[in-house]
């Protein structure tokens, strides 16, 4: 009797097997092809800054640059922007027209640590903060500031005369008052008869703790004292 050909056995995960090979061939090969394209495909150029406009002539750009063009700027150490000094001349400094606007102006160009002008005589006393107009001076002298307060120092020794003095003008000062008048005396009752206090009271306004309080000082006038007197003339 002869023997059946026997048939191949049928395994469906044969088949399934070779698709998948296939299958990931063509994607590995469609994988190489697109790195190569990238590759090769040259990037698009990034497109070119427009150019900026130009300032029509006479444009408010072109007015400012002609404006600040060969102005001097004045650095300090630490890269700041320092004011101008005040003009060493104080007649340079205009005053414009009334007392308070001349005094307003010039008391912020007196920072308090400056030296006095002094000019004296046996009778006479007047000093100011250089760089003060001198024209604020003269109006001191001849009595155009009326003195708002006053201070009397007769009979007081010299302790108690400069307590009273400081104690005085950082009242005034407080208070707003701009004039006072402070009363030191002829020395009619001192030995020899010499203003001792006189001539304290003027070391003591020019050099002394109430300096930086002071713009201007001088002898008053006839009427309200005379050479036995001084007129004292403070900051804001």
């Amino acid at each position: 009797m002869a023997k059946r050909k026997e048939q191949p056995f049928n395994n469906p995960f044969t088949a399934l097997g070779e698709q998948l090979q296939k299958d990931l061939k063509k994607a590995r090969k469609e994988a190489k092809k697109a790195q190569v394209a990238a590759w090769t495909t040259p990037k698009p150029k990034a497109p070119e800054p427009e150019p900026e406009p130009e300032h029509a002539p006479g444009s408010d750009a072109d007015l400012f640059a002609a404006a600040v063009r060969g102005i001097d700027r004045t650095h300090d150490p630490r890269g700041k922007v320092r004011p101008p000094l005040p003009p060493a001349n104080a007649d340079a400094v205009p005053v414009y027209d009334e007392d308070a606007e001349a005094l307003a102006e010039l008391a912020s160009l007196v920072d308090g640590t400056g030296r006095f002008d002094i000019s004296d005589s046996d009778e006479f006393i007047e000093g100011c903060m250089e760089g003060l107009d001198r024209r604020i001076l003269q109006k001191l002298k001849r009595g155009d500031f009326a003195f708002q307060s006053h201070l009397d120092l007769h009979g007081m020794m010299r302790e108690d005369a400069r307590s009273a003095v400081d104690k005085f003008i950082a009242d005034q000062r407080v208070a707003g008052r701009r004039c006072v008048l402070i009363v030191h005396g002829r020395g009619h009752n001192s030995k020899d008869q010499i203003p001792v206090l006189k001539g304290l009271l003027k070391n003591w306004l020019e050099r002394g703790r109430i300096a930086k309080s002071v713009l201007a000082f001088c002898t008053a006038r006839p009427h309200d004292g005379g050479a036995g007197a001084m007129y004292v003339l403070l900051r804001r």
